[in-house]
């Protein structure tokens, strides 16, 4: 109970000025029941308005100051979330896969490299080596990746919140936000500082 007090007066601070309304109204998107219900806000889409006012933060604040508090948020945003319980980065968006990825993911599935890019990536609009399919081809039922040991750099540093990244790339930072629990969290750490 402590716990839930803490969060709902975190997010009465983070999103102050934005109404408490459009953060209970907005679109919930339900789960399993495996998650936390003291952290089941983080699994929910932001409201526009919020993500708005994050994005204008990002913009304003010293990027110096930031990256020195990203560590410990993204510490703590991964002690709530659990990767396995969402899993929708695997499900809606692809890793870029460079040739280090490729020449390393193929020689583990025991591919060469050109049968590896014909039978799971496509090049995307800027040039890059994505998956073919939604979701992830590698990705089990159970939320776990079959190639995991394995996995692109992207996938391996994804959601970027212990990184300069985060605020380097606000674009996929504010993409993020819209989906991934942990960067929501990181999100609401800073905006309530």
């Amino acid at each position: 109970m402590a716990t839930k007090i803490l969060n709902y007066h975190r997010l009465q601070k983070a999103f102050k000025g934005v109404g408490e309304s459009l953060w209970k109204n907005h679109k919930k998107v339900t789960f399993g029941s495996m998650i936390d219900p003291s952290v089941e806000h983080l699994y929910e889409t932001p409201a526009p308005e919020i993500l708005k006012k994050f994005q204008n933060f990002l913009k304003r604040v010293d990027k110096r100051v930031i990256l020195k508090q990203l560590p410990d948020l993204h510490e703590a945003a991964f002690e709530k979330v659990n990767c396995l319980d969402c899993a929708r980065c695997c499900k809606n968006y692809s890793p870029r896969f460079k040739m280090p990825d490729i020449k390393r993911v193929s020689k583990a599935m025991g591919m060469k490299e050109v049968s590896f890019i014909e039978k799971y990536l496509s090049m995307d609009s800027e040039g890059d080596y994505v998956v073919r399919t939604k979701p992830c081809p590698f990705l089990a039922t159970d939320n776990t990746c079959g190639i995991y040991d394995y996995r692109p750099s992207d996938c391996e540093r994804f959601p970027y919140t212990d990184e300069d990244v985060f605020f380097k790339r606000s674009a996929i930072t504010m993409k993020n936000a819209e989906f991934c629990p942990a960067v929501h969290d990181v999100m609401i750490g800073l905006l309530a500082k």
